[in-house]
C-alpha cells in the first residue's frame, strides 16, 4: 500500500477500540495473511522521539511532538498502523511514553498494562532510549526495563520476543563500546527482577532476543539519521523468515484471530489477571475456528449447487449424487482448512470434526431420500421384471431367484454411487428394507399364483364332476356309486397330475406340496359330497318325478292310455321300487368301496313290510326307527332311517292320487267300451219282443220309420253331447239338456227345410241322410257317429261351433 492506515487501538482511559480494529483489519485485509504477518511495537520515555522514528522507519503518520511548543505528551494510549512497503504485512503499535509528567510518578499502572500488552502481541519490541542514559543507574531506561521484565513474568509461557534497543542521538563513542555496557545493565536488571520459582535459573535469552542499534541525532544530523533509519528499515523486510529479526518467534496467532486475541489479552490485563499465553492461544483458536466453521456451514447452506441438489433429490434420484455432494463438502472443508490452518492444531481439528458432523447431519436426510428413491425404483423395476418373467413362462422359483439376485446387485451399485467420502454411512438398513419388500412381494405373488392355480384346478374338478355326478345320482341304480367312485378317481388323478406339474416350478418343499395336492383331492371329494347333499335335499321331488315318469309312460316312453287292460298294481309297485332305489342311493355317501344294507332295509321296511315282519318274527323293532345306518358313519349320512320313513310316507301320500286317477280312468274306459246289455237282458228282449219283431217283419214300413227315428235321435245325442253333459252329474246334465233341447230340434228342422229347397238332383227320389253312422263289428262308435252325423257342436252356453256336413 502507498498510504498507511492507522487506528487508535486503546485510548488513554484503557478502552479497547473494537470497531476501530475490525475496520482496520478489513481495510488492510489482514485476515488473508494467515501467519505471514508481523507486529512491531515501540516503547520508551515520553518525548523520546518514538513517533518520529516510526514515521521515518515504517512510513506511518503518527502524530509527532511539536518542538516549538515544548515537551508534552503526544501519544495517548496505543495507536496502530500498517507499515508501508514492507513485506510481509507488518503492523506497528506506538505506545504511550513512560515517565510522563501527565500521569505522574505514582500512576504507572497503564505503563505496565501497555508494556504487558505489547510483549503479548508483538514479535519485535523497539525500546527507544537516549545514548547519554546508558551506564547511568537512575536513567529513564532503568524503570522501563524493570517494567518490561516484571510484566514478562506474568506470561507463564511467554513467546520469544525480539527486544531491539534503539540508541538515539549517538555520540562519538562507538557502538561496540556502548553495546556491552547496555547488555550488562540489561542482565543486571534481569537478575534483579523477582521471578517465579519455575524461572529462577532461566536465562534472558530464553525469553528475549536482544538486538542493539544506534541512530544519530535527528535534529543535528538529519541526513545521517535518515540513512541509518533506511538501513534499519531493511532489517524489517521478511522479518519472520528464519534468520530475520523475529525468525524464532513462537505461539503466533493467525491474522484472522488477531483482533479477537488482542481484545481478550487486553481484557485479561485490565482485569489484572495472569496471562497464560498457551491457554489464550487455545481460546483464540477455539473462538476463531468456531466462527470460521459457522461461516462455512452457513455458506454451505446458501450454496446454490447444494440447494439445487437437495431440491432435485426431493422429487427424483440424481445420478452421481455421492460424487457431487462429496465435491461440495470438500470445497467447504478446504475453505475451512485454508482459513483455520494457522490456529492450534488440536482446536482446528476438533472444530473441523464438529463442522463435518454438522454438515453430515445436514445432508444425511437428503442422502436418505436418495437411498429411498433408489430403493423404490429398484422395487418397481423388480416387480415389472418379475411379472414379465412369469408371463414368459419362466418357473416361479427360478424367476424370483434370478430377479432378486440381479436387482439386489443393482441396488448395491446405485447405493455405492451415493457414498460420501467423509461419512462412514452404509445402506445396509435400506438394503434390508428393500429385501424385505421384495420378499413380501414375492410371497404375495406366490400366494396369488398358488391360489389362482388351485382355483383353476378346483374349477376344472367342479366342471368335470358336478354334471356327471348329478346325472349319475339322477339315474339311481346299483352302479351309481361305483360309477361315481370311478369318475372321481379318474378326474382326480388327471387333475392331480397336472397340478403337481404346475407346482414343480415353485420348488416348494415336499410336505407343502403334498398338503396342497391333498387339499385338491379333498376338494374333489367335497364336490361330490356337496352335489350329493344338494340332490338329497330334493330327493322327494326326484322320487315323485321318477314315479310319475315310470307310472305314466310305457316301456317305449310313450304316455300310457288306461284302457282297462293294464296291471296298475304291478306298474305302481315297479314305479315305487324305482323311487325307493333312488331314496336308497341318496341316503348316504358311498365314496369308499364298503358294502351296506340300506337298500334291503328300505325295501323290506317300506315296499314289502309283510316279508320284513315274517323275517323278523319274535321282534317288533322297526328297522327304520333309528337316526343312523349300520356301517355308515354320521358324516356320510345324507338321509337318516327316520327321515327315509317320513319321506316314504309323504311320497306315498302324494302319489296316491295319481294311482287313483289311473284306476278311475280304467273304470271309465271299461264303461265306455261296454255298450251291450247284459246277456240276461238280451234273452229277455228276445222272448218278450218276439211279437213286436214279427209285426215289423210283416210291415217293413215300420222299419223305415224306426230307422228315421233312430237317425234323428242319434243326431240329437251328438248335438246335445249327452254323455258329456252327464259327466258333471245327473241334475246339471238334465238342466243343461232341457235348455238346449228345443233350440237343437229347431236347428235340425231348419237344416232339413233348407235341404228340401235345394234344386232337384239326378235322383230326386233319394233324400240325403242327416248323418252317416259308422258301425264296426256291430259296436256303436260314438266318435264315428259324431264326426259323420254333424260337425256342428253346440256348447254348454248354446253357441255354435261349426256347420253340419254336406251330402257325401
Amino acid at each position: 500500500m502507498d498510504k498507511s492506515c492507522s487506528t487508535h487501538l486503546i485510548d488513554g482511559d484503557g478502552t479497547f477500540n473494537v470497531s476501530g480494529i475490525d475496520n482496520f483489519m478489513k481495510e488492510i485485509k489482514l485476515a488473508e495473511c494467515g501467519l505471514s504477518y508481523a507486529v512491531v511495537s515501540i516503547m520508551g520515555p515520553q518525548s523520546s522521539g518514538k513517533s518520529t522514528l516510526l514515521n521515518h522507519l515504517f512510513g506511518t503518520n503518527f502524530r509527532e511532538m511539536d518542538a516549538f511548543k515544548g515537551r508534552s505528551q503526544t501519544t495517548k494510549g496505543i495507536w496502530m498502523a500498517q507499515c508501508v512497503g514492507i513485506e510481509p504485512c507488518t503492523l506497528v503499535m506506538d505506545l504511550e511514553g513512560t515517565d510522563g509528567r501527565e500521569r505522574g510518578e505514582d500512576d504507572t499502572a497503564f505503563e505496565k498494562q501497555s508494556a504487558l500488552f505489547a510483549l503479548a502481541v508483538s514479535d519485535i519490541v523497539l525500546i527507544n532510549m537516549w545514548c547519554h542514559d546508558i551506564g547511568r543507574e537512575q536513567a529513564a531506561n532503568k524503570p522501563l526495563l524493570k517494567t518490561v521484565f516484571q510484566v514478562m513474568m506474568r506470561l507463564f509461557s511467554p513467546r520469544k520476543t525480539t527486544l531491539l534497543f534503539v540508541i538515539r542521538d549517538k555520540t562519538r563513542t562507538p557502538l561496540e563500546n556502548l553495546e556491552p555496557v547496555l547488555r550488562e545493565d540489561i542482565q543486571k536488571i534481569w537478575d534483579a527482577v523477582p521471578k517465579p520459582h519455575a524461572y529462577k535459573e532461566t536465562p534472558l535469552s530464553e525469553f528475549f532476543n536482544v538486538e542493539v542499534v544506534a541512530l544519530s541525532s535527528y535534529e543535528e544530523k538529519e541526513e545521517q539519521f535518515r540513512e541509518q533509519v533506511a538501513s534499519l528499515r531493511q532489517r524489517f523486510f521478511h522479518s519472520i523468515a528464519p534468520g530475520g529479526l523475529a525468525g524464532d518467534r513462537r505461539a503466533v496467532v493467525p491474522a484472522s484471530g488477531f483482533s479477537f486475541s488482542a481484545q481478550q489479552i487486553w481484557k485479561i490485563i485490565k482485569e489484572n489477571k495472569d496471562l497464560d499465553l498457551p491457554a489464550h492461544k487455545v481460546m483464540v483458536a477455539t473462538v476463531r475456528c468456531e466462527e470460521i466453521a459457522n461461516e462455512k456451514f452457513s455458506s454451505f447452506i446458501e450454496n446454490e449447487e447444494w440447494r439445487q441438489l437437495e431440491q432435485t433429490v426431493q422429487s427424483q434420484p440424481v445420478r452421481g449424487f455421492g460424487r457431487k455432494l462429496s465435491s461440495i463438502l470438500d470445497v467447504c472443508l478446504s475453505e475451512y482448512d485454508a482459513e483455520a490452518t494457522y490456529f492450534d492444531e488440536g482446536v482446528r481439528s476438533s472444530k473441523r470434526k464438529q463442522l463435518e458432523e454438522k454438515l453430515l447431519q445436514l445432508v444425511q436426510p437428503t442422502h436418505q431420500f436418495m437411498l429411498g428413491h433408489i430403493r423404490s425404483g429398484t422395487l418397481d423395476r423388480f416387480k415389472k421384471a418379475f411379472d414379465n418373467a412369469l408371463n414368459e413362462g419362466k418357473g416361479f422359483a427360478v424367476a424370483a431367484r434370478d430377479c432378486i439376485k440381479y436387482f439386489m446387485s443393482q441396488f448395491d451399485e446405485e447405493s455405492a454411487d451415493t457414498d460420501i467420502d467423509l461419512a462412514n454411512w452404509d445402506a445396509s438398513k435400506v438394503r434390508e428394507k428393500l429385501r424385505r419388500d421384495i420378499d413380501a412381494h414375492v410371497a404375495t405373488v406366490r400366494a396369488a399364483k398358488l391360489s389362482e392355480l388351485t382355483t383353476k384346478y378346483e374349477a376344472k374338478l367342479n366342471e368335470a364332476l358336478s354334471g356327471p355326478v348329478e346325472a349319475l345320482l339322477d339315474g339311481a341304480s346299483d352302479d351309481t356309486w361305483p360309477a361315481i367312485r370311478k369318475l372321481l378317481r379318474r378326474e382326480t388323478e388327471t387333475a392331480v397330475a397336472e397340478f403337481a406339474g404346475a407346482l414343480s416350478g415353485f420348488e416348494m418343499d415336499e410336505e407343502t406340496r403334498e398338503k396342497m395336492i391333498l387339499r385338491l383331492k379333498d376338494h374333489a371329494r367335497g364336490v361330490v359330497e356337496a352335489k350329493a347333499k344338494e340332490d338329497a335335499g330334493r330327493v322327494l321331488i326326484r322320487m315323485k318325478d321318477r314315479f310319475s315318469t315310470l307310472f305314466s309312460h310305457d316301456s317305449d316312453s310313450m304316455p300310457r292310455v288306461w284302457t282297462g287292460k293294464e296291471d296298475i298294481r304291478a306298474i305302481t309297485k315297479t314305479a315305487r321300487s324305482c323311487s325307493l332305489k333312488l331314496l336308497s342311493v341318496m341316503a348316504a355317501i358311498r365314496l369308499d368301496d364298503d358294502a351296506d344294507a340300506i337298500e334291503n332295509t328300505l325295501s323290506l321296511a317300506l315296499v314289502d313290510p309283510k316279508a320284513a315282519s315274517s323275517t323278523n318274527k319274535g321282534t317288533s323293532v322297526d328297522p327304520l326307527a333309528s337316526s343312523t345306518w349300520k356301517e355308515i358313519p354320521a358324516s356320510k349320512t345324507l338321509i337318516t332311517p327316520v327321515q327315509c320313513k317320513s319321506l316314504w310316507r309323504q311320497f306315498k301320500a302324494e302319489t296316491e292320487y295319481t294311482v287313483t286317477q289311473a284306476i278311475a280312468a280304467q273304470e271309465a274306459s271299461r264303461r265306455n267300451n261296454n255298450w251291450l246289455p247284459p246277456p240276461w237282458a238280451i234273452v229277455a228282449l228276445v222272448v218278450l219282443g218276439f211279437n213286436e219283431f214279427m209285426t215289423l217283419l210283416r210291415n217293413p214300413l215300420y222299419l223305415g220309420v224306426i230307422f228315421v227315428a233312430f237317425l234323428l235321435i242319434k243326431a240329437l245325442w251328438v248335438q246335445l253331447d249327452i254323455a258329456g253333459e252327464f259327466r258333471n252329474g245327473a241334475l246339471p246334465g238334465i238342466l243343461s239338456i232341457s235348455t238346449k233341447l228345443l233350440p237343437t230340434i229347431m236347428n235340425l228342422l231348419r237344416k232339413l227345410a233348407e235341404e228340401g229347397q235345394r234344386p232337384a238332383q239326378t235322383d230326386p227320389q233319394r233324400n240325403p241322410p242327416l248323418a252317416t253312422p259308422s258301425f264296426q263289428s256291430g259296436t256303436n262308435n260314438y266318435s264315428g257317429i259324431s264326426s259323420s252325423a254333424s260337425s256342428e257342436v253346440t256348447t254348454e252356453n248354446g253357441t255354435k261351433q261349426s256347420n253340419p256336413p254336406e251330402d257325401q
